[in-house]
């Protein structure tokens, strides 16, 4: 084990016959843990259906070169309602995240006891649920739509706009704030003149991060009935057409590029 004089030079000591055994022990534990868990993996795993996991994927793969060109025609509605449900879900939650954020803020919320404590649960309540279980939740609830699609990016994205945007919030220069405040500003004026300036380019490129974020996971909501792209991909892997479902993957790749494009051009524009 290294040890660092007071010269800078570095001496190998030996450890001592405690750290070595917590050490081991370590190990031990983790090896034991490991193998209990692959025992467990291996009870319930049909490993015939492993070993010709190989074949079977070079078989799907022969079916799905080439793609069928011809099939672009039905793409593009659903794609660009994919791209409808990313950017209206983004809005909607970036409406809905900016006065959470704000009353999640320290230095902005109005009550650390109760509002704080009420923002952060919404926060964290958005966050831990996966967009696909809120569409797959609201598909039920207002029926297979696109609208179930921009509710459940937006019940996604209110949590993360939110933790990004008090975040910000929280390392503000105060000395701006305290200088506008001593000028007899209203607490109107202090958020509009005195944080909104310095949180504005930390608010866009969340924004436009989180859109980018959307386009992705907006391509499978279809899976469950959410519109989109991903309710085409269902239709034509439910019928075996392979060579569909690659034209739908290359017009999602490309999609997400193009996104990954626009959003790094928009974030170093604004930032």
């Amino acid at each position: 084990m290294p040890t660092v004089e007071k010269d800078g030079t570095r001496v190998w000591a030996r450890r001592d016959r405690a750290t070595r055994l917590r050490i081991w022990l370590g190990w031990l534990v983790g090896t034991v843990v490991f193998v209990y868990c692959w025992r467990i993996i291996g009870e319930s795993t049909i490993w015939s259906f492993v070993w010709d996991a190989p074949v079977q994927a070079l078989d799907l793969a022969s079916r799905m070169v080439p793609p069928r060109w011809s099939y672009i025609g039905r793409i593009w509605r659903p794609l660009w309602d994919t791209i409808n449900i990313a950017t209206l879900g983004t809005l909607f939650a970036v409406l809905f995240a900016t006065p959470v954020a704000f009353l999640a803020a320290r230095n902005t919320t109005p009550s650390r006891w109760l509002a704080r404590p009420l923002a952060l649960l919404i926060i964290v309540s958005s966050r831990s649920i996966n967009s696909l279980i809120w569409a797959l939740l609201l598909v039920l609830i207002i029926g297979p739509s696109v609208a179930a699609g921009i509710v459940a990016i937006t019940l996604r994205s209110v949590g993360f706009v939110g933790k990004l945007l008090y975040e910000a919030i929280e390392e503000i220069d105060k000395n701006q704030v305290e200088a506008i405040t001593a000028t007899g500003a209203s607490r109107l004026q202090v958020l509009l003149f005195g944080i909104a300036p310095q949180i504005m380019p930390a608010f866009a490129g969340i924004a436009v991060y989180r859109w980018d974020i959307n386009i992705r996971e907006s391509t499978v909501l279809g899976l469950v009935g959410a519109g989109g792209i991903g309710l085409e991909l269902q239709s034509s892997v439910n019928v075996l057409a392979w060579n569909q479902v690659t034209l739908i993957f290359v017009t999602i790749l490309a999609s997400v590029v193009l996104s990954e494009w626009v959003s790094a051009k928009v974030r170093h524009a604004i930032i």
